[in-house]
């Protein structure tokens, strides 16, 4: 097997020390690229046109502003651009018009512009129907498929859909949550909306599950899930890792959201290792850096070029 962008030979695809997940459908096709997840990881940027967001704090509030970052984050290596509205946090709700009006103009934009795959990060049916409307790929819903009509606009409309373990009905307060076993019980919950989106209409093949790193979660349950990424990698479907910058990595190394990088890094590439093949990161240089090195390391890849040691007299490298 070649590489597709180098067309040099792969070198020892799947070494040893990392897990790599018999998947149900590893190749997936969206409405412009095709992704292997077999022998890639895909990554995600986050753009969220909220005005008090999580990470950025409504920098990307205004539309030229949202569509700007999309594109930027499309130069700096995204794969895949994932669009909010709506905050996954506890809050006043949204009408659907009002949320649709944030995210759909800027997909449209992004589209127009860009091959990009598009996410809407929506858990509302009448917002998904736009967002697709409008050019999106996939939508992203992190309640769980609570709602049971947004499966049925995903499978009458033929796009992916992403299945994120959350247990709080959207936008409300869940205190304490407990588990027995975490990724057991987070395995067994997208394991049961899994079927529950195919008897719906979803295609197999468009589906992608993602564990909610500390989405009604605490540190403990998240570094849990870090840990064991695998069990969630094993139920076939790809699995994408949101680890950026959350509370999570906050507590664990003692940092407030603007040192959380290194943490955040980290934490991709253990989930990796453990089977994702999609990332939801914020800083898109750093981590297209970090997901191409974990690639050439795995096999999937080769280096951009090769000059230490390879001749007669050694050359630093430049």
């Amino acid at each position: 097997m070649n590489d597709p962008v180098t067309d040099m030979p792969l070198v020892n695809p799947g070494q040893p020390g990392a897990f790599m997940p018999e998947l149900l459908h590893p190749v997936h096709h969206f409405s412009a690229r095709t992704i292997d997840f077999s022998s890639q990881v895909a990554l995600m940027a986050i753009i969220n046109r909220t005005p008090n967001s999580f990470y950025d704090a409504g920098k990307t509030f205004g539309l030229p502003a949202a569509v700007d970052a999309a594109l930027k984050a499309v130069d700096d290596g995204a794969d895949w651009v994932d669009i909010g509205g709506v905050p996954f946090a506890p809050g006043p709700t949204l009408s659907a018009a009002d949320e649709a009006d944030r995210i759909v103009p800027v997909i449209a934009a992004v589209r127009k512009a860009s091959n990009v795959v598009i996410s809407a990060d929506t858990f509302d049916p009448y917002v998904a129907q736009r967002a697709i409307e409008a050019g999106a790929d996939v939508i992203n819903d992190t309640t769980g498929l609570q709602n049971p009509d947004l499966a049925r606009v995903v499978a009458d409309t033929g796009v992916h859909l992403v299945i994120t373990h959350s247990l709080a009905a959207p936008r409300t307060v869940y205190p304490r949550p407990t588990y027995g076993d975490v990724v057991t019980e987070v395995a067994a919950f997208l394991q049961d909306r899994v079927n529950a989106a195919i008897d719906l209409g979803v295609a197999p093949e468009n589906i992608i599950v993602d564990p909610g790193h500390d989405l009604n979660k605490n540190t403990l349950h998240s570094l849990e899930l870090t840990r064991r990424f695998c069990e969630i990698a094993s139920l076939g479907y790809p699995a994408l890792a949101a680890v950026s910058n959350k509370d999570f990595i906050g507590e664990t190394l003692r940092q407030p959201k603007s040192d959380r990088l290194e943490g955040s890094l980290a934490a991709a590439v253990m989930c990796i290792l453990g089977g994702a093949r999609i990332v939801r990161m914020h800083d898109v240089g750093a981590s297209r850096s970090t997901v191409t090195f974990t690639e050439a390391a795995l096999g999937w890849r080769q280096p951009a070029y090769l000059e230490h040691n390879m001749g007669d007299t050694n050359r630093p490298t430049p």
